[in-house]
């Protein structure tokens, strides 16, 4: 099943400049068609290209895990990296985190945006402190962070609902890490 976004000017996601999106099913799939009035990024603007995982974020679909499909990818030369440099990497992807994340919400008019996945590479990030390398350890944080981050137990849940901001973006996701 191949998914296409187009803005409603026909260029992609990230082509427009705030312009509405719409996900339209590939042909052969009849009346499937998932419409979204969500503002589409403009990945031309630093801001947005970061705040959307490189692009990752404006999957038609689970933008989120995607962003965190790019986040493993991102994870991989940081897993070499001593404890402390790791820290000071998680810190700076962090409070960038809540600046760029709360600037795209604010460009876009829409706090937290499903596209926004600079939160999951910082809370896929927090996962991974203390996890053994290898392949079986990546798979696991990957499933258990997706896991809490679309669950969100008690208190993430309610702090993602009461803490606006780009600190309210980065903060469930960040919990959902730990």
């Amino acid at each position: 099943m191949h998914l296409h976004r187009r803005d409603s000017d026909g260029r992609g996601c990230g082509a427009g400049t705030g312009k509405r999106q719409q996900f339209t099913a590939a042909k052969g799939l009849g009346a499937f068609r998932l419409v979204s009035n969500l503002p589409a990024p403009n990945l031309k603007n630093p801001i947005h290209l970061l705040a959307f995982g490189f692009g990752s974020g404006c999957a038609p679909v689970a933008p989120g895990t995607f962003g965190t499909l790019m986040a493993v990818l991102l994870y991989l030369p940081l897993s070499r990296l001593p404890l402390m440099s790791y820290l000071l990497v998680l810190a700076v992807v962090i409070l960038s985190g809540i600046w760029l994340c709360g600037r795209a919400a604010a460009d876009l008019k829409e706090h937290d945006h499903p596209g926004i996945v600079w939160d999951e590479f910082a809370g896929f990030f927090v996962t991974m402190i203390a996890a053994p390398s290898g392949w079986a350890w990546i798979v696991a944080g990957f499933l258990l962070f997706r896991l809490f981050d679309i669950w969100k137990p008690w208190p993430i849940r309610v702090l993602d609902r009461r803490v606006s901001g780009g600190f309210g973006i980065m903060v469930d996701d960040l919990l959902a890490g730990v």
